[in-house]
């Protein structure tokens, strides 16, 4: 059992991201007892821990709450949400991608420019 200070020390989390969690529907907060702390379980930590890799992973709150939603579903409906997420990194990436060919080619046309007043970057970022 552990305190929510204790719980927080073993997730390597703050004491706020613990409430926080429990705020967003994340984590369920324990009883109160009538003196002492409350206590938090094995489970609590396992809980915690699975909320940050999957935010590690990329997951948002929102998708993290329906994978816990899910945890106790099908497979396929766990894999549907995992592709959906592919699906927006794999964009990012290729947004990313794009940019960094953009980036390159600026940064080769400043190395190349005779012109120390006339930059080809500040020239593509206006208007």
């Amino acid at each position: 059992m552990y305190t929510i200070s204790k719980l927080a020390k073993e997730a390597n989390v703050g004491v706020e991201t613990i409430r926080f969690y429990e705020r967003k529907g994340l984590l369920e907060q324990p009883i109160k007892p009538m003196r002492g702390y409350r206590q938090y379980t094995e489970q609590a930590l396992s809980r915690v821990l699975f909320i940050r890799r999957a935010q590690y992973l990329g997951f948002t709150l929102a998708e993290i709450s329906s994978l816990l939603i899910l945890s106790a579903s099908k497979c396929e409906d766990v894999q549907q949400l995992a592709e959906q997420k592919l699906a927006v990194i794999e964009d990012k990436l290729d947004d990313l991608l794009n940019l960094k060919e953009s980036l390159v080619s600026l940064v080769l046309d400043c190395k190349n420019n005779p012109s120390d007043k006339d930059c080809p970057i500040i020239r593509s970022l206006q208007p």
